[in-house]
Order: structure tokens, then sequence, then C-alpha cells
């Protein structure tokens, strides 16, 4: 499923238009950055949590040339399932 499914799944299921549709999952979707990058975590009881994670700076080689390259440290974010949304994953 991409976005714009996901919006028509939302425009049907709460019998809206598209364009009301796109906005609330644009407004999900932009209260979910907004909220990891300013608390480090947002959590969604029953679905799931999303947190920043650090990486470490590491070495690393480039694959054409097999030198070896020094990777910076940097932030990603990390998704972990909540129970619920696991179990209906495996049903």
């Amino acid at each position: 499923m991409n976005k714009q499914e996901l919006v028509e799944v939302v425009a049907k299921e709460c019998e809206v238009s598209k364009a009301c549709g796109e906005k609330a999952v644009n407004a999900i979707l932009d209260g979910i950055k907004n909220g990891v990058k300013k608390t480090k975590e947002v959590r969604l009881i029953g679905f799931g949590t999303f947190s920043v994670r650090t990486r470490k700076a590491r070495k690393g080689r480039n694959p054409q040339t097999g030198a070896v390259i020094n990777i910076k440290a940097s932030k990603t974010v990390k998704f972990t399932p909540g129970q619920d949304f696991k179990n209906a994953v495996n049903k």
C-alpha cells in the first residue's frame, strides 16, 4: 500500500472527500515527524513506537575501490511494532 491508497482508505472510512482524507493522512504523518523530532519518541498504544536511535561512527568500504572510508555518526528513526499490530500481521 502506498500513500495514495492509504488516503483513499481514510477517505472512504471517514466518508469524506479524497482531499480531506489526504489532509488527515498528512496531519498524522506531520504529527509523528514533529513528535519524534521534539520528544525523541512517539508511542501509539497497540500500533507501535517511533523512536530516535543514534548510530556510532564507523569504518566502511567503498564497494568500487575497496578503500576504507569513515562513516560519520548519525541519527535514524526506529519503528517497534506494538503487540496488537504484531498479532494482526500474524493472523
